[in-house]
């Protein structure tokens, strides 16, 4: 963290001196040229006090409050370097009292202190009027911390400096005091502030201007928090104006200023994101619950140290943390490449202090026992992106008076380099170049994508300088970068001045690559050796993702000399590098010239899983689902169209004997599976032969009518082969000849039978479905269908019982059927006549129609020897008639 205003110049420079290291080590003969420093360990420490009104116009719960949200500070701050203190105020009024009580000294932040503070801070509960007064004594709370944080710290006595001899300046940590109150200056009755007290006010005032002076001159910012609705904001503001005004970096909102919120129920949040400004860091708000109950909150990629805050408010309250992958962390130790420590389990805050903490979704788990599950919990994080800088020079070896171009990335302290430019939003980021003969240069760069930077959003800053004209020895560059929650750790890299034209040059091409763990990837390196005599190069990766295992070959390269020499070389990945963006870069170095830089550039490599075996082979696999689709639907269509032109529906069998009708089958819908119909004569007990259909799988007097997929006709007479037949053309079928007609390939037609026949043994039947869409039907009861409906195309009959029977029947394929038989009969006993059945209407081959009601047949003679009975009658229905006698007695 550094401080931005003029005011502190000095500090800052003395700061990054400190931070560099000595310039002359970098230049000591054998000594490579090219180096880092060490990164800083954790994040830079601040001192702090939390000064908190303790007057008498603070209820009790007010003051709870003020003490937990006090604990929330001195728990969650992120570096175990940083000291606290914590401060109550109000006034002194008479012998015996203090306007101040400090009940925690300056107390380092680490794992034992944090355990001090959270025990301390408690006292802020218990208020003693003997010892304290009910007034509000500002200026007294403020002499206080800025006494306890000028104390010296011992743990800062500066090491002599490598090579010096000489001591390093200390680096300067910031100073910062939070004040809470809930009202305005009180010292009226407070005899310190003058004999007179109507001149106590005003002296109070006075000496407030004094003491913060005081602390602006020692370098304190002063942070006011005030609730409540009595609240003095000009005094406040005073305040937060009149300490230091230096911030930790250039982000607005980081210099010290006042806020107000309505209640004390506020003050955890708004003190936590005021401590987050203060200090360059950044809160992340998770949820709230009772317990039992599972809590979250986010922790983004870049954050490399933070806290996870819990406001149990009671300490019977246990808490459980889990990374975002699911696992439990310990509360003390190193688990899976964080550091984790916990504080306050017996109070009423908690917090589990993370360096470098996994990213993602954290799971807080609460539990508590009976009685103890009423207060709502609350859960945070307060976190701080210090990142590291990948620094490349172009020249990398400048000379004096020459341009230079720098490129700068973005790495976490696990070694992950930062791709997202969301991540790093309002990022501002500086170099500074020093070195012997000039001053500090301070110069901008940018990811816009405008010269020289190559591409916007690509996360890589880039900016040109030019080195001074009286640079000489060795070069150091410090990079700086500020963002909310975000800073750098200043390690500087350490370039040398190239003297003259030099003789060899060199210069690295590593292209974009994706690779897998134990994969490579290739570059090259172009070297032009103007020298009298061969030289050595050696190439070299730093600052490497951790864990990455790369491996370079060749090591060394021999240019030979009076030319140009193109040597390709490989980059190997261990098989166990993490997978993200490939962190580091590669160097050549001349060996003959103590090591002086040639070239340096990024690696260009993201790291990926090895395919599986979908990902090598799901587009041959969804090219052939869909050509097995394809076909299969083809397929289909074409049995479809098999099935259909197969289809006897509507083809009509006659059976005829010399010529003669006897018979006629009408094919339905459904009737020819797989376009086969089965079907039998039946011409047995000397009956007229009939045609039937024959259930399926039958075997015994079975004839069979089938048609191909092309629409030919074949008959597989009963026990014989099959032959094929023509429509309309008969073919001999038994004593028979069969006529196949209609029902061309593909179409469906239906039919029904219709009779007609004499009541006397000789008996006309027939029957015709005519297909009409009227939808009218009637019936009269006497045989009659329809009224309105006569003969043509209907069906008529008359029957007379004569000892012998005749008809004809005749079947057209349109549903009209005829049948004669001869023969002689004994006629059934008579009987009445009985309804016709209702018509239906009905349609196949796309023609709908209408079957009329059946009439009432005539009743019969009961004697069939000497009785002879005549029955005509007439019924005209759509569909068909039948003829009987009307019933005598209807």
């Amino acid at each position: 963290m550094q401080w931005t205003n003029k005011g502190s110049a000095l500090l800052l420079a003395g700061a990054l001196l400190a931070l560099s290291g000595p310039l002359a080590a970098a230049g000591t003969p054998g000594a490579p040229r090219v180096a880092t420093a060490g990164p800083a360990e954790g994040p830079d420490p601040i001192d702090f006090a939390v000064v908190v009104d303790q007057s008498a116009s603070l209820a009790d719960k007010d003051l709870a409050r003020e003490t937990e949200a006090a604990a929330l500070l001195v728990q969650g701050e992120i570096s175990e370097r940083s000291r606290a203190a914590v401060i109550g105020f109000g006034s002194s009024e008479k012998s015996g009292q203090s306007p101040v009580r400090e009940v925690c000294a300056l107390t380092v932040a680490d794992a034992a202190g944090r355990e001090r503070l959270s025990d301390c801070v408690q006292q802020l509960n218990r208020r003693d009027a003997a010892r304290m007064g009910p007034g509000t004594d500002f200026p007294a709370a403020i002499r206080q911390a800025v006494t306890r944080l000028t104390q010296k710290n011992p743990a800062k006595t500066p090491a002599p400096a490598a090579g010096t001899g000489t001591a390093a300046k200390p680096l300067v940590t910031p100073k910062v005091v939070f004040l809470l109150t809930d009202g305005r200056l009180d010292v009226s009755d407070s005899p310190q502030y003058g004999t007179d007290p109507a001149n106590r006010q005003s002296n109070g005032e006075r000496r407030l201007t004094e003491e913060l002076a005081r602390a602006r001159a020692a370098g304190i910012q002063i942070w006011p928090l005030g609730f409540g609705g009595e609240i003095d904001r000009a005094a406040l503001t005073a305040m937060a104006e009149g300490g230091y005004r230096g911030a930790c970096s250039d982000v607005p909102g980081s210099v010290p200023r006042m806020r107000v919120v309505g209640t004390s129920a506020e003050l955890d949040t708004a003190l936590q994101e005021t401590f987050a400004a203060a200090r360059c860091a950044r809160i992340a708000h998770g949820t709230v619950g009772k317990p039992p109950a599972d809590l979250t909150v986010v922790i983004p990629p870049i954050a490399t140290d933070g806290s996870l805050t819990v406001s149990k408010h009671d300490p019977k309250v246990r808490v459980t943390y889990y990374d975002p992958a699911g696992r439990k962390v310990p509360t003390r130790g190193e688990f899976e490449g964080s550091t984790f420590e916990v504080g306050g389990q017996d109070g009423p805050v908690e917090a589990l202090r993370v360096k470098n903490p996994l990213p993602g979704r954290w799971r807080v788990h609460i539990e508590a026992p009976e009685g103890h599950r009423d207060r709502e919990v609350a859960v945070r994080a307060i976190w701080q992106g210090m990142l590291g800088s990948d620094v490349t020079l172009d020249p990398a070896s400048p000379r004096a008076g020459e341009k230079v171009t720098v490129e700068v990335r973005m790495q976490t302290r696990r070694g992950v380099t930062v791709t997202d430019p969301r991540q790093l939003a309002g990022l501002a980021v500086a170099a500074e170049l020093r070195g012997a003969g000039f001053t500090p240069v301070t110069f901008r760069l940018a990811d816009d994508g405008k010269a020289p930077d190559r591409r916007a959003g690509d996360v890589r800053f880039t900016g040109t300088l030019t080195v001074p004209a009286g640079a000489t020895g060795d070069l150091e560059f410090t990079t700086r970068m500020s963002a909310p929650g975000v800073t750098s750790d200043r390690r500087p890299l350490h370039a040398r001045i190239a003297q003259g034209s030099p003789l060899l040059t060199a210069g690295l091409a590593l292209d974009r690559a994706t690779v897998h763990p134990g994969g490579s990837f290739r570059g090259v390196l172009d070297v032009t050796n103007n020298d009298s005599a061969p030289r050595t190069l050696r190439l070299a990766l730093e600052n490497v993702t951790p864990g990455a295992g790369l491996t370079l070959s060749p090591a060394t390269v021999t240019a030979p000399p009076g030319g140009s020499t193109r040597v390709p070389f490989t980059v190997g990945v261990g098989g166990g590098a993490p997978f993200g963006e490939l962190g580091g870069r590669i160097t050549v170095v001349d060996t003959g010239d103590g090591d002086l830089l040639l070239d340096g550039d990024f690696l260009d490599a993201l790291i990926v899983a090895p395919p599986t075996w979908w990902d090598r082979w799901w587009k041959a696999v969804v090219g052939g689902a869909a050509g097995l689709v394809l076909l299969a639907t083809f397929a289909g269509i074409r049995t479809a169209a098999g099935i259909r032109r197969r289809d006897l529906t509507g083809v009509t069998l006659e059976l005829q004997e010399d010529g003669r009708i006897l018979d006629t089958l009408t094919i339905r819908r459904g009737q020819s599976a797989r376009g086969a119909f089965p079907f039998a004569i039946d011409d047995v007990g000397g009956a007229p032969p009939t045609l039937r259909r024959a259930r399926e799988g039958s075997s015994s007097g079975v004839h069979v009518l089938r048609r191909t997929s092309s629409g030919e006709l074949l008959l597989r007479p009963r026990g014989g082969g099959q032959v094929s037949v023509r429509s309309g053309e008969p073919t001999g079928l038994d004593a028979y000849e069969l006529v196949v007609r209609g029902g061309g390939a593909g179409t469906a037609g239906r039919s029904g039978r219709g009779r007609t026949g004499t009541g006397y043994g000789a008996r006309t039947d027939s029957r015709t479905d005519s297909f009409t869409d009227d939808g009218f039907r009637g019936g009269d009861g006497f045989g009659t269908d329809g009224p309105f409906l006569g003969d043509d195309g209907f069906a008529s009959g008359s029957r007379t019982d004569e000892g012998f029977r005749s008809g004809s029947r005749a079947d057209d394929g349109s549903g009209s059927r005829t049948r004669t038989d001869r023969g002689g009969r004994v006629p059934r006993p008579g009987r009445f006549g009985r309804f016709g059945r209702a018509g239906r209407s009905d349609g196949t081959s796309g023609t709908s129609g209408t079957r009329g009601a059946r009439g009432a047949r005539g009743a019969r003679g009961d004697e069939p020897t000497t009785t002879t009975e005549t029955g005509t009658g007439i019924s005209t229905g759509t569909g068909g008639t039948s003829a009987g006698d009307p019933d005598p007695n209807f």
